[in-house]
This record gives structure tokens, C-alpha cells and sequence, in this order.
């Protein structure tokens, strides 16, 4: 989670897609370079070890647009992939 939070700070669409789970991956992915990211908080984790296949992230990340602050909340499911993990989707979606 954190190593996908920077990417979108240094705006690296590319690693974004690269751990994006295929199934859910979109075709592109079109940063806005007027976003400034600004802080990651990690509210909870959900299974997650090696031993574990699947796992959630509870996040709030802030972010500023054409000077004013705003939130992203979400709750994010990762799997393995190739032994990898990566982002499958929001939950509940």
C-alpha cells in the first residue's frame, strides 16, 4: 500500500498498473499532475502475512487539488499474484 501511495505522489502510473491485479487492471491509468499528495495514514490491516493469499488496507490519504485539501478513504484489497501482491479493488465494489 505504502509503495502504491508514492507511486501516485511521484505520479508513476506505470508501477500503479504493474501492481494492479489483471483482472481488475484498467488498460490506463491518467494521473492528474495538478494532484499534490500530501500524506498516507494506515487505519487497519487485514491478514496480510506470507501466509496469507489475500489481505485488506484501511487507508485515509490526503491530497491537495488546485490549492484546496481533500481525502481519499478507502478500504483495499490485495491478492497474490504470481507470488506478488496486488491490488484487486476497493471492498465492496
Amino acid at each position: 500500500m505504502r509503495s502504491r501511495y508514492a507511486a501516485c505522489a511521484v505520479g508513476d502510473a506505470g508501477y500503479l498498473l504493474r501492481t494492479w491485479h489483471p483482472r481488475t487492471r484498467p488498460r490506463r491509468l491518467d494521473l492528474d499532475p495538478g494532484t499534490r499528495w500530501l500524506r498516507l495514514e494506515i487505519l487497519a490491516t487485514g491478514d496480510g502475512s506470507p501466509f496469507h493469499t489475500e489481505g485488506t488496507v484501511s487507508f485515509r490519504a490526503v491530497y491537495s487539488d488546485d490549492g484546496r485539501e481533500g481525502e481519499l478513504r478507502e478500504d483495499s484489497r490485495f491478492v497474490r499474484h504470481d507470488g506478488a501482491w496486488t491490488y484487486l479493488d476497493a471492498a465492496g465494489h
